[in-house]
């Protein structure tokens, strides 16, 4: 409980920083290096050495995790518990207990049997159930990724596209990708999203917070540690190992599920693991950055249709827009909405899941929500075609 009204008391000395960075002078106010501890050895004899994933492996749109099955800290098969994506997040990334546990049953629940999922798409007979995050389009993975298509605009959810890295890279300065520069582009593929996807969808749970995850993972877990550095540093040769990247500026090349951990990388320190406070943090940094982030909604099949929904009749007129960056009520309106989303699978650890989701929601103080009404959500294409998919 600590960690959470520490979050809450920290409100104030946040909105004081400017830039999408400002969580870690308050969370990270006296960074630390530890050499030895942060080292993540996948060199020769490590038992953690990269290889190139085989035909049957499964691989999908999120690099940290393809990686992660690459050098066998899951299932080098792509297909893993509960417990082995616990255990991989929170010791070669650092991401906080909580929020890998969360994670983690999220995926089992919506994505796979229950106990395991798939980071790709539907296992093979005999591997195991569920669609894979592959098959979770705005049920767990997003619209608006940064270098991943949408669903329903592509034709896929998991190949890079190029222009859209190349686009970041075209924001970076001094070959040093921060937070900050994440959250321009994000605000950038926003724009970009609503003006050329017709089946655009910023929802309550996959836009509020699987989106912004998307962005401050990628600085938050993939910057590289060092004494000089101790709260990370992401230069692009650093980022084009995590995203199976080569070439240069205006020449990059993708090779699909070859992700890999940089040699003599150095993880963020245990003594600040990435928790939902500390997430909670990032993304409503960036939403008092880009108000916009919190607009639910979606296009409604053509480009640059884009309509807002009424959070008071989401909400039963417990939220309404101008609540929602006040304490914790965005993080707390998606938490809840993801506690009533239907799982793929009559296996699933409901639950489970619901006594995290309610766990989460009384950490963070959150308003009583009965339910919510997505009526108004059944009008964006984005939207209903998840619903089915």
């Amino acid at each position: 409980m600590a960690r959470y009204e520490h979050m809450l008391s920290s409100m104030d000395k946040r909105q004081t920083i400017s830039g999408a960075d400002a969580a870690t002078l308050v969370y990270e106010a006296v960074p630390t290096f530890d050499e030895k501890a942060q080292l993540v050895n996948v060199g020769k004899g490590s038992g953690h050495e990269w290889q190139a994933p085989r035909s049957t492996d499964l691989r999908g749109p999120c690099p940290g995790l393809n990686a992660f099955a690459n050098h066998g800290f899951l299932p080098r098969n792509g297909y893993a518990t509960i417990s082995q994506f616990v255990d991989a997040t929170t010791k070669v990334v650092g991401m906080g207990p909580d929020l890998a546990g969360f994670l983690a049953v999220f995926g089992a629940a919506i994505d796979g049997s229950g106990t395991a999922w798939s980071i790709g798409g539907t296992p093979a007979p005999g591997v195991g159930l569920g669609n894979g995050l592959s098959g979770s389009h705005n049920k767990y993975e997003s619209d608006n990724s940064p270098t991943r298509p949408d669903l329903y605009e592509y034709g896929n959810d998991y190949k890079v596209v190029i222009k859209q890295f190349q686009q970041l890279m075209d924001l970076t300065k001094d070959d040093s990708i921060t937070l900050d520069t994440l959250t321009k582009f994000r605000s950038q593929r926003f724009d970009d999203q609503i003006a050329n996807n017709p089946y655009f969808f910023n929802g309550p749970f996959t836009g509020v917070v699987v989106q912004p995850a998307a962005y401050t993972f990628i600085y938050r877990f993939m910057a590289n540690h060092s004494a000089e550095n101790p709260v990370g540093l992401l230069t692009k040769d650093v980022m084009k190992s995590w995203f199976a990247i080569n070439g240069t500026d205006n020449n990059y090349q993708w090779t699909e599920g070859h992700e890999r951990i940089p040699d003599k990388w150095y993880r963020r320190a245990q003594q600040y693991p990435y928790s939902i406070p500390y997430f909670q943090l990032d993304f409503v940094n960036a939403a008092i950055l880009y108000p916009k982030f919190l607009d639910i909604g979606g296009n409604l099949g053509t480009k640059n249709s884009f309509v807002g929904v009424n959070i008071a009749n989401l909400t039963g007129g417990v939220l309404n827009a101008g609540s929602l960056l006040q304490g914790n009520n965005a993080a707390c309106l998606a938490y809840q909405f993801a506690a009533q989303v239907k799982p793929d699978v009559l296996l699933a650890p409901l639950a489970q899941l619901g006594n995290l989701l309610g766990s989460i929601s009384s950490k963070l103080a959150c308003p009583q929500l009965k339910a919510i009404d997505d009526e108004q959500l059944k009008q964006f294409p984005g939207y209903t075609r998840s619903r089915v998919a």
